[in-house]
C-alpha cells in the first residue's frame, strides 16, 4: 500500500485521544484516503467531519476539525480505537480482520478506565462484545440503545458517522449531537454546548 500510495502512513493506525478517557468511542476501520492517510482514527475523510465537530461541540476537543495527525488538536476526557487497526479492503472491515486485531481492541478496552463506550455501527458493537467475551445473543445493537455491561460499564450504540449514513440521513447531526451528549452524561464528563460548527 505504501508504495502505491506514496506519503501515506499505509500501517496500523494507533488509537487517539486521552489515555485516561472515561468515554472510549469504537469505530471500524482506517478510511482508505482517511485514517490510512493521516494516521489518525477519524482524520482526513467524511466520517471525521461529524464525529471532530461534534466532539468540539461538547467541549470534548480543541478544534472542530481534524486533517492531519500533527495538527494539535487535542481530545479531553475521550478516546477513539478501532475494531480493526488497518484499512480493509472495500472500506468494509471483513469479521476474519476484526477477530484478527480483537486482541488489541481487548487490551486497550481493559486498559482504559472508561466508563461508557460508544460504539460507532454495528461491527463496532460487535468487535467490542467480542473484546469484553460477551455474547452478542443479550446485546442488541440499535442507535442510541443503552447495555449495562457485567462490570459496570456502559455500552451505548450509535450509527456509524458515515458518508452513507448522514447524507441519507440514516443518522442526522442533531442524532449524533443526542447520542454523544447521553455518553457524555454517562460518563460523567461536562458535554457543554459550544455554539455547533456545522
Amino acid at each position: 500500500m505504501r508504495r502505491e500510495r506514496h506519503g501515506y502512513w499505509a500501517r496500523p493506525v494507533p488509537s487517539f485521544g486521552d489515555p485516561r478517557a472515561a468515554l472510549v468511542l469504537v469505530g471500524l476501520a482506517p478510511g482508505l484516503h482517511g485514517a490510512n492517510r493521516t494516521g489518525r482514527p477519524f482524520t482526513g475523510d467524511h466520517a471525521g467531519i461529524l464525529l471532530y465537530r461534534s466532539l468540539y461541540a461538547a467541549g470534548l476537543s480543541s478544534h472542530p476539525e481534524s486533517v492531519a495527525a500533527d495538527d494539535r488538536l487535542e481530545l479531553h476526557g475521550v478516546r477513539i480505537v478501532n475494531a480493526a487497526k488497518c484499512v480493509p479492503p472495500q472500506n468494509k472491515p471483513l469479521p476474519q480482520e476484526v477477530r484478527c486485531c480483537n486482541g488489541y481492541l481487548a487490551r486497550e478496552l481493559h486498559e482504559a478506565p472508561a466508563r461508557v463506550y460508544l460504539a460507532l455501527g454495528r461491527i463496532a458493537h460487535d468487535a467490542l462484545l467480542m473484546a469484553q467475551g460477551l455474547s452478542r445473543a443479550g446485546y442488541a445493537f440499535a442507535h442510541g440503545r443503552e447495555h449495562p455491561l457485567p462490570d459496570g460499564r456502559i455500552l451505548l450504540d450509535s450509527y456509524h458517522c458515515s458518508r452513507y449514513n448522514t447524507q441519507t440521513r440514516r443518522l442526522t447531526a442533531d442524532m449524533f449531537h443526542a447520542v454523544l451528549a447521553r455518553a457524555c452524561q454517562l460518563a460523567g464528563l461536562p458535554g457543554r454546548q459550544r455554539e455547533r460548527v456545522l
